[in-house]
């Protein structure tokens, strides 16, 4: 299966990646700026006898997902699984946000998406099959102190999720979403793991490789039933 993961380079996408690579996809591993962390990925993908190759572009430049990704498919095939993994943040308060930080992260996570769903999904419809795979976040379900413009677009990627699942069901096309809560990798990372303990059921943050997982799950023979569904990855948050 050719897969197209966003934001590959580095930590839940390159956690991502491996699995599916594990599982034998053959990785698109997508990065804008980690060339470095990114070749990496692809190397260690290859060492372990998967295929892969890497393609660069801006997911939130209609343009450069034009140029880069529309050959790439016309080239090689549909895409037949994608991940929209490629995410941006900025935090503060609502009213001491700067615009161009709240148009960065929803031209990111909300553009890039469009852009970059749109690219993959003629080729879906002619198969007749395909399977989307959104990376929400817990903020996106309930909120996120100094957050907005996160949850805001992560909320709006869940919607559209739903939306889209309705839309491409006639043609077998699966289109679902994982919710991440706190993890050891991303901006949960830098926090310190004892303060997030008490807010989390199950007492600790979760891993890159669980939320890999369940993404490996939704684009397996056992979730040909599953369209239009969030799969909260958060240890029990939000229950």
């Amino acid at each position: 299966m050719r897969t197209l993961v966003t934001g590959a380079g580095r930590g839940l996408g390159r956690a991502i990646a491996l699995r599916l690579a594990a599982d034998g996809h053959e990785i698109w591993a997508h990065y804008r700026s980690s060339e470095g962390e990114a070749s990496a990925l692809l190397a260690e993908i290859e060492a372990r006898g998967g295929k892969g190759r890497l393609v660069r572009f801006d997911v939130a430049s209609e343009e450069d997902v034009a140029a880069h990704l529309l050959p790439l498919i016309s080239e090689r095939g549909p895409v037949e699984a994608l991940v929209n993994n490629a995410g941006a943040t900025a935090s503060g308060y609502l009213a001491m946000l700067a615009t161009e930080d709240w148009r960065r992260v929803l031209a990111v996570n909300l553009d890039g998406f469009f852009f970059v769903t749109r690219a993959c999904l003629k080729g879906m419809i002619s198969q007749r099959k395909g399977r989307v795979v959104n990376i929400a976040s817990l903020a996106g379900e309930r909120g996120n102190v100094g957050q907005v413009a996160y949850a805001a677009s992560k909320a709006g990627l869940i919607g559209a999720t739903k939306a889209l699942a309705l839309e491409m069901a006639r043609w077998n096309v699966l289109v679902n979403a994982v919710s991440p809560g706190p993890l050891d990798v991303g901006m949960a990372a830098g926090l310190d793991p004892e303060k997030l303990k008490p807010l989390i059921p199950l007492g600790r943050v979760g891993t890159a490789d669980e939320v890999a997982g369940a993404v490996s799950f939704l684009l397996s023979a056992d979730a040909t039933y599953l369209t239009g569904q969030v799969i909260s990855v958060n240890g029990g948050m939000g229950m």
